[in-house]
């Protein structure tokens, strides 16, 4: 699939998530197979971009593969001077995120509250679409509720303004992440317009990722919290659409190299305290089927030095073994 000039790998990428797609984690799941990883969500506030949590969401120049970072606001210039300067800072494709369906983000109207105004959509597309060189993609939900999915529409208005590729969850903003996804909606886009569409929502298993594609027509597949403590989906799901055989999920010694080496990294990224309280999440991700979890996750969280944090992981998976 082609995006602008670029083209993926393969047919599958990395869901934008705020506080998990940070760069260690974009770097571990193109490792394993995704064909692009999208950054977390970065607000289109100028005030915010100094802040060390905006730095740490910005792509950077020396990162591998295709760099797309995902911008969020309502001001239509705003908006713009933020593609700008994401564009300037090394970002090579810009999204625009109109799926979040987070209160603190759908009450300034960002996120998928603005499927309730699709004249300021236009606005907001157009500006940014005229502000920057690089491709501009669109990622958004089905509609503000069932009653009201207009997914179709704001596809079409996309594709009108410039957009080279859509990304659409199958599920509303009232949805929220409850629920199943559904595929009809996003069927229905693909037969609208002529630009990559990219199908997104419970893609968890190599097989729902073959019925995903065979039923919407989708050009790609969006993939976001099955990724999470799990970065081989991509690999297993690339293995699958390939061959049609099962790829088996990772031995324990190989899932300890993994997480060790993704704590190791975040508290590289982060410095040792942010890292270790953010590593915390992803080892409750990682280890979350394993029978004897839930007594040491309590006595994991509470560990407040780094070196702590791997030694601890370390006689957990050895009391595995």
């Amino acid at each position: 699939m082609k995006i602008g000039p670029y083209t993926l790998k393969n047919s599958l990428i990395v869901a934008p998530m705020a506080g998990v797609t940070d760069r260690p984690f974009r770097e571990l799941c193109l490792r394993f197979g995704a064909g692009m990883a999208v950054s977390e969500m970065m607000s289109s506030n100028p005030k915010m971009w100094n802040t060390d949590k905006s730095k740490n969401r910005m792509v950077h120049l020396d990162e591998k593969g295709i760099r797309s970072v995902q911008i969020a606001g309502a001001e239509p210039d705003m908006m713009a001077e933020a593609a700008r300067y994401c564009v300037e800072n090394g970002a090579q494709i810009v999204d625009i995120n109109m799926g979040c369906p987070a209160k603190k983000v759908n009450k300034k109207l960002a996120g998928s509250a603005l499927l309730t105004r699709p004249d300021l959509v236009e606005q907001i597309l157009t500006a940014v679409v005229n502000a920057v060189d690089v491709p501009v993609t669109l990622k958004t939900r089905t509609g503000w509720d069932t009653e009201n999915k207009n997914c179709v529409d704001i596809a079409k208005m996309a594709e009108q303004c410039g957009i080279q590729a859509l990304a659409l969850h199958g599920r509303t903003r009232a949805c929220m992440y409850k629920g199943e996804a559904e595929y009809d909606s996003i069927r229905a886009v693909k037969e609208a317009i002529s630009i990559p569409l990219i199908a997104n929502g419970d893609i968890d298993s190599p097989q729902k990722a073959r019925h995903v594609l065979d039923y919407t027509g989708a050009d790609a597949l969006m993939i976001g919290r099955p990724a999470q403590g799990r970065p081989w989906i991509f690999q297993q799901i690339q293995h699958y659409l390939n061959t049609g055989e099962e790829l088996a999920p990772p031995p324990v010694d190989e899932v300890q190299e993994i997480l060790l080496g993704h704590v190791q990294e975040l508290h590289q990224f982060y410095g040792e305290l942010k890292g270790l309280r953010i590593a915390r999440k992803h080892v409750g991700w990682y280890l979350k089927e394993h029978e004897q979890f839930g007594d040491f996750r309590q006595t994991f969280n509470a560990i407040e030095d780094a070196q702590m944090q791997l030694d601890a992981l370390q006689d957990h998976f050895e009391n595995v073994a």
